[in-house]
């Protein structure tokens, strides 16, 4: 059983952690703190640790060391409860954290569900002890949590980061397109990227952004990066802003909605940075960021493109650049196997029928009982929202009473743009691809709407352009099945927010039987 013994940090008492039973020869995590500011660590020898840390300047200030002993403790459990406490600690925001995010790795290792177990009950002692205040369900479900920089990376991630930071340092001037699937980490790995490169000695002097074409995703990230050391909302931008100064580095979070000049509100707008940076109108967000530095990290994935005026994947394709492939799947419980099944569920291309395995996914023929079930997860784990394809118009901004009418239910579109998930009545609303896209949620409740079928004679899905409703989302696209493309791919984005389960309602009844179908 794991316990918690409190030192004064002192020299004077450094005897006392030598005569504990963990005290030496013995693998264990500590908290150094004196209220204000915290440093959590692993040691297999808290005596010397305890002189070496009093020995750092920023370390010296601090007046208590809890370390964290357990008789099953070995040193892969140690440095799994160290990354944990780091990354809740630093999202719970009573401490200053000292910790960099260096080195934050996952890894597998045996028996590490019974270690994720004996660190929840760790955390209550400590809540009861006073020293943190948050349960670990809040902290998860806070934004400041799911964006921080202090993330334990997966293998794949951290070879990334390896080889970006060794050209940086030798100067390479370079693009790398990173490449991944929805819940593969893209946004934790931009934004990790820049706490970990602003705190090496190497690169910590780099000019620095992480540009966010999303609105509202943008605005969420700039609030996190105002609670973080070191960062600040200033390095949160827009494509628009990139044109102000040259950068070393530009990181691109979603840069399959970087825009071109189809079917955007602000021309006039466009047209004027176009001509600032020499381009012809014909120049996109792309092109600005390409010129407005030396090196640049585009995270992508072409089938999250779900507007015309998004870049084609051509033109990504064309750039001379590295590529890197995230496989690891974060988010979505279900894994690789239910991404790639949604995947080619909308593509028709499932091979064998699939039961789904460790995820929470049910169809519906009655929207009321999903709508009741959604609320009842919401009640369990928070963040659990309903969304929707855009195949209803958008009557209450016109002074309408409701928006979507599905067999007497009334429901309404997403009252707010920015930060939807988050604001007080969404739970009562329904999210569009524009204010869930880039979001993580507990779970999700897909309205499939009535502008996508499926055709039992060529055995396809097909879209309804008259029953699309995102006049943006159409305007000048001319061949029907570039509109489809959109189409699939804001239902393959919107079936994969959910990390606990997904809950979908379809109202076409033939595309619900196919759905059925492909499952065991």
């Amino acid at each position: 059983m794991s316990e918690i013994k409190t030192f004064k940090f002192d020299s004077k008492n450094f005897d006392e952690i030598r005569a504990y039973k963990f005290g030496t020869n013995w693998p264990v995590v500590y908290l150094i703190e004196d209220g204000k500011e915290i440093y959590v660590g692993e040691t297999v020898n808290a005596y010397q640790r305890s002189k070496q840390h009093l020995e750092n300047a920023a370390r010296a200030r601090l007046k208590r060391i809890h370390i964290i002993g357990d008789e099953e403790y070995n040193k892969s459990a140690t440095l799994d409860t160290e990354s944990w406490l780091i990354q809740y600690m630093s999202a719970e925001e009573k401490f200053v954290l000292q910790n960099g995010n260096r080195g934050l790795k996952n890894h597998s290792y045996f028996d590490r569900e019974k270690y994720r177990a004996k660190f929840e009950r760790t955390w209550q002692k400590l809540k009861e002890m006073a020293i943190v205040q948050k349960d670990l369900v809040q902290i998860r479900n806070s934004d400041i949590f799911k964006y921080s920089p202090y993330k334990a990376l997966t293998q794949d991630q951290m070879l990334v980061v390896r080889k970006i930071v060794k050209h940086l340092i030798l100067q390479k001037e370079h693009t790398f397109i990173i490449n991944g699937k929805p819940g593969t980490g893209k946004t934790i790995l931009a934004v990790y990227l820049i706490k970990y490169l602003k705190e090496r000695e190497e690169t910590k002097h780099l000019n620095v952004a992480l540009v966010v074409p999303m609105t509202s995703l943008r605005k969420t990230i700039q609030k996190v990066f105002r609670k973080v050391s070191g960062l600040s909302s200033s390095m949160v931008i827009g494509p628009n802003d990139v044109t102000s100064k040259q950068y070393d580095l530009l990181i691109v979070d979603e840069a399959h909605r970087l825009r071109r000049r189809v079917n955007i509100t602000n021309f006039r707008s466009f047209d004027t940075t176009n001509k600032k940076l020499g381009f012809t109108n014909e120049g996109t967000e792309l092109d600005w960021v390409l010129r407005s530095a030396k090196n640049h990290i585009l995270f992508y994935d072409k089938n999250q493109s779900v507007r015309p005026s998004d870049i084609p994947h051509a033109r990504f394709d064309a750039l001379e650049a590295t590529h890197f492939e995230l496989e690891s799947q974060l988010r979505v419980e279900g894994g690789e196997e239910y991404v790639t099944f949604i995947d080619n569920l909308f593509d028709t291309a499932v091979q064998n029928k699939i039961a789904i395995k460790n995820y929470d996914f049910k169809l519906y023929t009655n929207i009321v009982q999903m709508v009741e079930d959604i609320k009842q997860k919401d009640k369990e784990f928070g963040l659990s929202r309903m969304v929707a394809g855009y195949a209803w118009n958008w009557n209450t901004k016109r002074g309408g009473e409701y928006d979507i009418d599905i067999d007497g239910l009334k429901l309404t579109w997403n009252s707010s743009a920015s930060d939807w998930v988050n604001s007080p009545n969404a739970l009562n609303e329904v999210g569009c691809i524009h204010t869930v896209q880039g979001y993580d949620l507990n779970y999700t409740g897909v309205i499939i709407g009535p502008e996508i079928f499926y055709n039992k004679e060529i055995r396809k899905i097909c879209v309804s352009p008259q029953k699309y409703k995102d006049i943006n989302g159409k305007r000048s696209v001319s061949d029907p099945e570039e509109l489809t493309r959109y189409v699939i791919n804001i239902y393959k984005t919107l079936m994969t927010r959910g990390i606990k389960g997904t809950y979908v309602y379809i109202v076409d009844r033939d595309l619900r039987e196919y759905i059925e179908s492909q499952l065991v």
